[in-house]
């Protein structure tokens, strides 16, 4: 019997095939049969489109338009006669338009963060903040997590969905949640000699710079209380996973999520797949499409996520257009689970990106520089990995009457613009002067970003 509260014992298990001594959260559920998984989809789907169709008028008319009822629903491939949803429906409705229920039954409210204007607005009654617990609990446990782990919080808390979402998991699960907040990394280390912290939630990028920041400052990774890394936020490239395992001693996993149809939850890591994850499929029907067409793809073929969760009851959302591209298994797994696996998300159809954490758009970057004199409207944004660290440079044109030989004051003024955008959109990059003329032009679409991470 391997006591998987021992540092590396979790992994030891994985690597020698024995699963049965890993936590499952509801192996009835987790490890049924796919055609079992296929009629509680059904059932549920059936009931979330009627309920959807008779609470909310932005769904109800666009079903009308396209001559849909909810009694049309009989099968799975029926999802298709639906509309799809995104974003910008989302945001079209702020902030309540989208709700099912009475505002005084949202036990909670998040948003998502965008370029800019208004958000998308999410609620959670209480229904929906329990199925939102038997997600995160099942994707915790997939990592090794007991009811007896410490956890320390390196999310920000506010509208974010990440720590609250992560927060109150745990916590229903029966850990001790330590509510750290983001920032300030020796306070971070400190906490978790003195509390004796076993899991820590962060992004990636984040947990290598703690890692790197205790091997500087002295911090014995190796024989601290940490044993596990939940990671969210942003991707996770298997190279940086592997070396903040390897460095700080700890099991890393990742979940997937977005604030539009849960949070974090949809999906989580196993030991037996490190690549892939498996999506909650009693709470989430999913489906793969051509990004440009919207038509189904084969099992296995690489296109875009869209998500109908299954459960929702005040924010209900049907063929989420998820912009991320992915693909889906349904073979059982070596973990004993039968749920389907997603291919790790890295890339997307739309130009967000995702630096550190943050949200970036290039529209966002356009915005901003058009608000400083002296700047032309020509820019390119590239984007690496140095070290598991996502790194992004901002090339800007100045317009002639800008422009200076004197280094000490071109130097003054890429400082500044540097500032600015790092202010508006809360992530540090390195700013570029280009001379006048000097960022190519182009007769088609212009490519702005160059992302060299994938």
């Amino acid at each position: 019997m391997i006591d998987i509260t021992e540092k590396g014992a979790a992994l030891r298990a994985a690597a020698e095939g024995r699963f049965d001594e890993l936590p499952i959260h509801n192996p009835d559920v987790e490890c049924c049969s796919r055609e079992r998984i296929r009629a509680i989809q059904l059932e549920k789907l059936i009931a979330q489109v009627k309920w959807t169709y008779e609470r909310v008028a932005w769904y109800r008319d666009q079903m009308d338009e396209m001559g849909v009822k909810p009694s049309d629903i009989k099968c799975l491939e029926d999802v298709r006669k639906l509309p799809f949803t995104d974003k910008h429906a989302l945001r079209k409705t702020f902030p309540y338009g989208m709700f099912a229920v009475p505002l005084d039954e949202v036990v909670e409210l998040h948003s998502s963060s965008g370029t800019t204007g208004k958000p998308i607005v999410v609620g959670y009654n209480r229904h929906d903040m329990d199925v939102w617990n038997d997600c995160i609990m099942r994707l915790v446990q997939m990592a090794g997590v007991v009811p007896t782990d410490r956890v320390q919080m390196a999310f920000g808390y506010g509208m974010f969905t990440g720590g609250f979402g992560l927060h109150y998991g745990l916590e229903h699960l029966g850990c001790m949640v330590i509510p750290a907040g983001s920032g300030n990394t020796e306070r971070h280390l400190m906490m978790i000699n003195d509390y004796q912290t076993t899991v820590l939630i962060a992004t990636p990028s984040y947990a290598m710079h703690m890692c790197e920041y205790g091997e500087k400052h002295g911090f014995d990774w190796e024989n601290s209380s940490l044993r596990i890394g939940l990671f969210g936020g942003e991707p996770c490239p298997p190279a940086l996973k592997e070396e903040i395992e390897r460095r700080m001693h700890i099991i890393c996993t990742d979940n997937y999520g977005l604030t539009e149809v849960m949070g974090p939850g949809v999906s989580g890591e196993c030991l037996a797949c490190r690549d892939m994850q498996h999506i909650a499929e009693d709470h989430f029907f999913w489906e793969i499409v051509d990004p440009k067409t919207g038509e189904p793809l084969p099992e296995g073929v690489p296109g875009e996520l869209v998500l109908t969760p299954l459960d929702k009851q005040a924010f209900p959302v049907l063929r989420y257009r998820t912009h991320d591209l992915s693909y889906v298994i349904t073979e059982p797994c070596a973990c004993g689970r039968t749920h389907a696996r997603m291919k790790k998300v890295r890339t997307r159809t739309d130009d967000m990106l995702i630096i550190r954490g943050t949200n970036v758009f290039p529209s966002q970057v356009e915005d901003i520089l058009a608000g400083i004199e002296g700047v032309s409207p020509h820019y390119r944004i590239e984007v690496d990995n140095d070290n598991g660290l996502d790194h992004m440079v901002i090339m800007v044109e100045l317009l002639p009457e800008a422009f200076s030989d004197s280094f000490e004051e071109m130097d003054r003024f890429r400082k500044q613009i540097q500032t600015k955008l790092k202010d508006t959109m809360l992530v540090s990059s390195d700013v570029k002067l280009i001379e006048p003329g000097g960022i190519e032009r182009s007769f088609g679409k212009t490519k702005h970003v160059t992302d060299r991470r994938n």
